[in-house]
């Protein structure tokens, strides 16, 4: 242990975390800002003494809509409230805030007119929707889509569905989702953007940051809500809903600043998780929404439940009937009840028996009334809901190129063996083999509501058109695959998940190719013929066999409307690959949950051999097969001449960290460049190591560049014994390398 450490402040710490990074899109903002609660317009305020009680729990009740759109039907069923006319009737009767996930302006009209035009206090609706990756429209699933470790692509994509959104009536997105995820076994990963905490940091600012445009009252903007409040993403054993215990600084140091950075970036809402933490479930945990969110952070927006998380905390255990759930929630800290509808049947009855206060409840009425005053509502109840822009915005030219780009940027190349990618155009003899070789299906990925897989690309149309002479196999005979292989001068064999297998509910045992599949992959590569695998997945897989050993191994992921195209782009060599996973990808199932910012123990294995009695299974190193950060190019890239503007960093001297990258291959390429460290000796037992910054680089065949970073005091930090943010001087180790368990260029400074 270190002689003595030194306090940081929450805001040094917050600002510093990640300061260093070469995002060079990176707008300016206050790491440390928080959603401040404004003063109600005055003619908005007088709204709350006139209602009733059970006007004021209508504005708290919010309700998947009866007239649903797309694959909501099936995602959200609408509930008791089953018709579109007794929703009509609730809005008449103050009842109701508003719907999600409903069939887009025509029905946002309709209910909007009712609402101001029929109702006692004319209040506007909001209107809600799971816009996770695209409207129509479909990008990249979000993992997907931060392996391009870009920031800004995902805040292109997330601004181009809100332009969608907007103009189908939607409001509010329920989106992003920040939560870290660090188990593959959990379906959700999807929905995310990974194990790493400054990765997850920056794509959740990203995001919201598209989401919200200008300002939120522009009428092609939509409000942003991070999710899932708080951990979820820790389930024991990767099962979804389930429950997770874990160290408060934990907590602090991985599960809270992803969140964090969505607020500095100005999302007014938070989405509390399905999940019970250290006990006690997170819809009913004022420790988490008030003391955490309220108190330490000053976060003034609008909680809302989980799809009936405030009714399950009697299936939780805590609440003996629905009257105790509602009345749990929402001292707890949840402003507004979605899908359950206890708080608008309970909610009067316990503020006139006195078990809720009535402050508290003209607190989260206000909270409502201001974000609906902030998304121009009460302005222009109308001001996204217009049929004819509806119909002129939706899967244009140009967010069609954006999905398409967004794809191709997507794809990891893990291997390429002897440079079999990129293919020629013309002169080989190509086998399109494999379930995903083509077909409407399983190409937009899971949690979309609005966008079809119909209306996607998928990759045997792509192919065909560059080389119109492919073979294609369904594989689902493996004689007649094994034919057409052996016919072939190169097998592309399309395997993976299907897009039902991740997602929502989806938690899987085994997190391997599904075993037919796998057999295919056995049965081609006996062939003895080239063959490249395309792995659809919307987690990392453990990989064996012919599927890990493939000559050249691309992860496709579920890539959105333009799946097809956005693969041929980088099969042919249109688009070097330059993503990187966000994920690392196990040797075995029984890894998991493996991330790489692992801490060190009492008995590390040394590099080589696995010895007796040290960290590491029976079977495999405790290594990722692919690891965090590791991709490929069409280039090829060195790394030179590390240079440290110090041997010691001090407040007066941060210290600068500089590389040589070199492309010396023979087209151009774009590395990822990233810098990791480890705290050598502290208090606290620290990761082996831990990205504090990256950056991305496109360089010219045989161009060199000089890539540089920055680190602070407040980038060291870590949240002490006493769970406050502290550094402490000594000796850190850093790498600039290509992926988190790469050598790369090594050194060494000291913090004093």
């Amino acid at each position: 242990m270190n002689g003595h450490d030194r306090r940081i402040t929450r805001r040094a710490w917050l600002a510093g975390a990640g300061a260093a990074l070469a995002w060079s899109a990176s707008p300016a903002r206050a790491l440390l800002a928080t959603v401040a609660a404004r003063p109600l317009p005055a003619s908005v305020e007088a709204l709350i003494p006139r209602m009733t009680l059970t006007e004021k729990a209508g504005q708290l009740n919010l309700l998947a809509a009866a007239w649903a759109g797309g694959a909501a039907i099936s995602l959200n069923p609408a509930g008791a409230a089953s018709s579109f006319d007794a929703q009509l009737k609730m809005v008449r009767r103050g009842e109701l805030t508003g719907v999600f996930n409903g069939n887009g302006a025509e029905m946002a009209r309709r209910m909007q007119t009712e609402a101001v035009r029929r109702s006692r206090l004319k209040i506007p609706l909001l209107f809600a929707a799971d816009v996770i990756h695209g409207l129509r429209t479909v990008f990249p699933v979000p993992l997907a889509e931060a392996a391009s470790f870009d920031p800004e692509l995902a805040r292109r994509t997330a601004r181009a569905a809100a332009v969608e959104a907007s103009a189908s009536g939607i409001d509010w997105t329920f989106a992003p989702m920040v939560d870290i995820a660090r188990d593959a076994r959990w379906g959700r990963a999807v929905e995310g953007s990974g194990e790493d905490v400054l990765l997850g940091r920056l794509m959740a600012a990203a995001r919201v940051e598209g989401f919200q445009g200008s300002g939120i009252a522009a009428p092609d903007a939509v409000a942003a809500c991070a999710k899932h409040f708080v951990a979820y993403g820790a389930g024991e054993d990767g099962l979804d809903y389930n429950s997770v215990d874990m160290s408060e600084r934990t907590l602090r140091d991985i599960y809270f600043p992803p969140f964090q950075a969505a607020f500095a970036a100005g999302a007014p809402t938070v989405m509390a998780s399905f999940n019970d933490l250290s006990g006690v479930p997170a819809t009913a945990n004022p420790w988490l929404l008030d003391t955490i969110l309220r108190k330490e952070w000053g976060f003034g927006g609008l909680v809302v439940s989980d799809y009936t998380g405030d009714e399950e905390l009697i299936a939780h255990g805590l609440a003996e009937d629905g009257r105790v759930a509602a009345r749990l929630a929402f001292l707890a800290g949840v402003d507004m009840s979605m899908q359950s509808g206890l708080y608008l049947k309970y909610l009067p009855d316990l503020v006139e028996k006195g078990e809720v206060p009535l402050a508290r409840l003209d607190e989260a009425v206000r909270r409502v009334l201001a974000l609906k005053v902030a998304l121009g509502l009460f302005d222009d109840p109308f001001r996204r809901i217009d049929p004819a822009r509806e119909k002129a915005r939706l899967r244009t030219p140009e967010t069609l190129a954006l999905a398409r780009e967004a794809g191709a940027r997507s794809i990891v190349m893990l291997r390429n063996d002897g440079a079999l990618l990129p293919l020629p155009r013309s002169g080989r003899k190509i086998a399109l083999i494999g379930p995903f070789a083509g077909g409407g299906h399983d190409l937009i990925g899971p949690w979309n509501v609005y966008g079809t897989d119909r209306e996607a690309v998928d990759l045997e149309t792509a192919v065909r058109a560059i080389a119109p002479g492919t073979t294609i196999d369904d594989g689902s005979d493996v004689a007649r695959a094994v034919a057409a292989a052996r016919a072939a001068d190169v097998v592309v064999l399309a395997i993976g998940e299907t897009q039902n297998m991740s997602g929502e509910a989806q938690s899987r045992t085994a997190i391997v190719v599904p075993p037919e599949q796998q057999a295919l992959a056995e049965a081609i590569a006996a062939t003895g013929k080239p063959y490249v695998v395309l792995l659809r997945t919307g987690r990392a897989l453990a990989l064996a066999g012919a599927v890990a050993k493939a000559p050249a191994l691309l992860v496709t992921w579920f890539l959105g409307s333009q799946d097809g195209p956005a693969i041929a782009d980088v099969l042919f060599g249109a688009v070097s690959p330059a993503a990187r996973l966000p994920v690392s990808f196990p040797r075995a199932s029984g890894q998991v949950p493996y991330y790489y910012a692992h801490r060190s123990t009492g008995r590390p294995n040394p590099a080589g051999a696995l010895q007796p009695y040290k960290t590491h299974f029976r079977e495999v190193p405790n290594s990722a097969l692919f690891a965090f950060g590791h991709g490929l190019t069409y280039g090829e890239i060195g790394y030179a001449d590390l240079r440290l503007s110090a041997k010691t960093l001090t407040d007066a001297a941060p210290l600068t960290i500089r590389a040589t990258i070199a492309n010396t291959g023979r087209v151009a390429a774009t590395e990822v460049v990233q810098l990791y460290v480890h705290d050598v000796v502290a208090s606290v037992t620290q990761p082996v190591r831990v990205m504090k910054a990256f950056t991305r680089v496109t360089l010219a065949p045989g161009e060199r560049r000089t890539v540089e970073f920055t680190l602070t005091r407040a980038d060291l930090a870590f949240t002490g014994r006493d769970l406050k943010p502290t550094t402490e001087p000594g000796a850190f180790r850093l790498w600039v390398a290509p992926s988190a368990e790469a050598e790369g260029l090594t050194g060494t400074f000291m913090l004093a």
